[in-house]
C-alpha cells in the first residue's frame, strides 16, 4: 500500500494536469477555422475575465482557451479581412463559435451585418 502524506498526493495529481494545460496553446501555435460572432451592446461595461470592462469601441475577443492577455488574428474567411486583438475574456458559449469579438473588431473584419462568419484565428503570442 502507497503511503504519500495528502498534501504530495495532491502536488503528485495536480502537477501533470497544470502542466498539461499550460501547454496547450503557447508559443503562438493556436490556429484553427471556426463560426465567430461579436458581443451585443448590452455587454457594455460589464467585467470580463481578466476584470476589466467590456468596451465595445477595444479591439478585444473572448477565446475559451487562449491566455488572456495575448493577441490573435482574426481573418474573416468570406472577404479575406483580418483584425489583430487581444483576449481578454472566455467564451463563446454558443456551440459551434470559436470567438466572440468586440463590436469594432467585428466592424474591422465586416462581420456586424451579417452576426457572424467563418474565421481564421491564429495566436500571435
Amino acid at each position: 500500500m502507497l503511503l504519500v502524506p495528502l498534501p504530495r498526493l495532491a502536488i503528485l495529481v495536480a502537477l501533470p494536469l497544470i502542466l498539461a494545460g499550460c501547454a496547450g496553446h503557447g508559443g503562438g501555435n493556436y490556429d484553427e477555422t471556426g463560426e465567430a460572432s461579436f458581443y451585443g451592446n448590452r455587454h457594455a461595461g460589464k467585467r470580463t475575465a481578466s476584470g476589466e470592462r467590456y468596451s465595445p469601441n477595444l479591439l478585444t475577443a473572448a477565446h475559451r482557451d487562449l491566455p488572456l492577455g495575448s493577441h490573435a488574428r482574426v481573418t474573416n474567411l468570406n472577404n479575406d479581412r483580418s483584425v489583430v486583438v487581444r483576449i481578454n475574456d472566455r467564451g463563446p458559449y454558443t456551440r459551434g463559435r470559436i470567438i466572440d469579438l468586440s463590436r469594432k473588431a467585428a466592424e474591422a473584419i465586416g462581420l456586424t451585418r451579417s452576426g457572424t462568419a467563418p474565421v481564421r484565428v491564429q495566436q500571435l503570442d
